[in-house]
């Protein structure tokens, strides 16, 4: 992404995020999951900045923003993201969250309402991670998040193991070149691990069931599911979020594998009077 259109916003005294702001008209904020960075949405970004004002940021410890040991949680990220909108006079805008990045589109409607907001697009993100219901869908068991947490993200190596096997079993359902792995983890990797076991924890222990129905409830939402556990978690959010629009498409990280067809998706839906 060129820099001629990067800047950084102040959020908090000493804290800075970095946004990349291209392109006119509608706008478009795309919100990246647990310590990836605003360079995954790369294909939507050249896609829609043809069309819209896109927005893509770096949340606070992702990527090109201050790394900090405050605030590394979805309540502060809610209120950072509102504190973007604030100083972009960012109005009637289309908020798109990935993964953990559905965390701060629901925290910011529950702290801002939605009267800037007009569509929201959720990626492949249950509401709630954890459940002792078998039919919920969640991130995974109990104990095997409980694992990540206590053992992979205590080191640098176990953070790197943890991210490049998620990449490759969870997110990405092709086969990936060595360079493609090392980008993307090198991405997730710009989070130091002791930060990143903060979010992990915050984002496990978070429960935005509420949210999400009022979010689906006030305006227009697409909610885009990967393939490995549709049938769950299309179950879950018909129930929980009736009138949201349901869509399957891929691994986890469906819009950077399958950009092409993500991009028709999301755009027949944002057309959608």
């Amino acid at each position: 992404m060129p820099l001629t259109a990067s800047k950084y916003i102040e959020v908090d005294p000493g804290v800075e995020l970095f946004v990349y702001d291209v392109g006119e008209g509608d706008p478009i904020v795309f919100v990246p999951g647990f310590t990836f960075t605003a360079e995954v949405f790369h294909h939507q970004v050249e896609h829609f900045s043809k069309t819209h004002r896109v927005i893509v940021v770096d949340p606070r410890s992702h990527g090109r923003s201050t790394i900090t040991v405050h605030g590394n949680d979805y309540v502060t990220h809610g209120t950072d993201l509102g504190k973007v909108l604030e100083q972009l006079d960012i109005r009637d805008v289309t908020l798109v969250g990935w993964s953990f990045g559905c965390f701060t589109v629901w925290e910011y409607g529950k702290q801002f309402g939605y009267d800037a907001v007009k569509k929201m697009v959720l990626i492949d993100m249950p509401p709630k991670s954890l459940s002792v219901k078998d039919e919920d869908w969640v991130e995974g068991s109990l104990d095997d998040i409980a694992g990540i947490y206590t053992s992979s993200l205590r080191s640098p190596q176990g953070h790197r193991a943890f991210i490049k096997d998620y990449i490759t079993q969870v997110m990405v359902q092709r086969e990936l070149s060595d360079e493609e792995l090392a980008w993307l983890a090198g991405e997730s990797l710009k989070t130091p691990y002791y930060i990143a076991a903060n979010l992990f924890a915050s984002g496990m222990f978070s429960d935005y069931r509420e949210e999400a129905a009022q979010a689906s409830q006030n305006v227009p939402t697409l909610t885009v599911l990967a393939e490995h556990w549709a049938d769950t978690a299309k179950a879950t959010m018909k129930e929980m979020t009736p009138e949201s629009t349901l869509e399957v498409l891929g691994g986890h990280m469906m819009f950077w594998e399958y950009g092409e067809r993500f991009n028709e998706i999301f755009e027949e839906f944002i057309n959608r009077s």
